[in-house]
């Protein structure tokens, strides 16, 4: 590329004449060469996403949760415009409480993925510690996390919007040991599977617990959903605890049975997520797996 500085032409060999500035494209720096890096950036990036299903599964999860979820709730208010005035801060309540879940998984799971990240497992598990004492531990700590995010939740509803979750009495505690199970038989399959697939699973942390709202009843009842996701909805234990909820807020009446049904229902995963997280960690300290995980 030529500059004419003055009035000379530059000659046709491209030497450069007084006042005449000739610029040569920098090493490495000409338009082909530039798309050649990042096409192979781009080809790079391509295959890590192709060959990965977690990846591809987070791309399509949260566009069709948020959907699924909001249709529902419109759905459901446009024939009930009276619904939610009926019990002040039912909505307010019903976040609240899935927020219990949200805080039992990501305090158990989260903790855990630290252990990853600093490859710290090798270290625990070279001690007599064994893995159920390890996850107990774990949801100690997760029940001080869940404290510590919460409260100042509960404090700032009262304030803002009058609404108490206390006001729900005795079954408030009920409530919350049913969706603090749920959150943590979650949370062993999500360590399970990371056990298994290693850090590149490490999305389904994340996105596990949202795809349960839509089927989980949490912002409207059960009988305003399609019939066909009925069945999914009945076998959360999650369903029958805002169903709870909400028959307290209406009709100042505690379910027992949908308490003892959510229960059941936990005690049931809890069962088969030890023995799916007992198999994977057995299958991991087999392969050499605890030594090698880490970021």
């Amino acid at each position: 590329m030529t500059y004419n500085m003055g009035n000379e032409p530059a000659d046709d060999t491209g030497a450069m004449k007084l006042g005449t500035v000739v610029r040569q494209p920098a090493l490495g720096q000409t338009q082909g060469q530039r798309w050649h890096r990042m096409s192979a950036l781009i080809w790079r990036h391509w295959y890590l996403l192709r060959g990965s299903l977690p990846r591809i599964f987070e791309l399509v999860y949260w566009p069709l949760v948020q959907l699924l979820t909001w249709v529902l709730l419109s759905q459901f208010l446009m024939g009930n415009s009276s619904w939610v005035a009926q019990a002040a801060g039912v909505l307010i309540g019903a976040v609240l409480l899935w927020e219990v879940v949200l805080r039992a998984q990501l305090g158990l799971t989260l903790t855990f993925l630290e252990e990853l990240w600093s490859r710290n497992l090798g270290h625990l598990f070279v001690s007599p510690l064994h893995p159920l004492e390890w996850v107990g531990s774990l949801m100690i700590v997760s029940i001080i996390r869940s404290a510590i995010g919460l409260i100042p939740a509960f404090i700032l509803a009262a304030l803002l919007a009058n609404f108490s979750v206390f006001d729900l009495g005795l079954p408030l505690v009920l409530f919350f040991a049913s969706l603090m199970m749920m959150g943590w038989w979650l949370a062993m399959i999500i360590m399970a599977i990371l056990l298994r697939h290693g850090l590149g699973a490490e999305s389904i942390a994340w996105m596990s617990l949202w795809v349960l709202v839509p089927f989980s009843c949490v912002y409207y009842p059960l009988e305003s959903m399609p019939v066909w996701l009925q069945p999914i909805s009945v076998v959360i234990p999650a369903t029958h605890v805002f169903e709870g909820m909400r028959d307290i807020l209406f009709d100042r009446a505690f379910n027992w049975w949908q308490l003892g049904l959510s229960l059941g229902l936990n005690v049931l995963y809890m069962a088969l997520a030890t023995g799916l997280l007992l198999a994977a960690f057995r299958k991991a300290r087999q392969d050499g797996k605890l030594l090698q995980m880490g970021e």
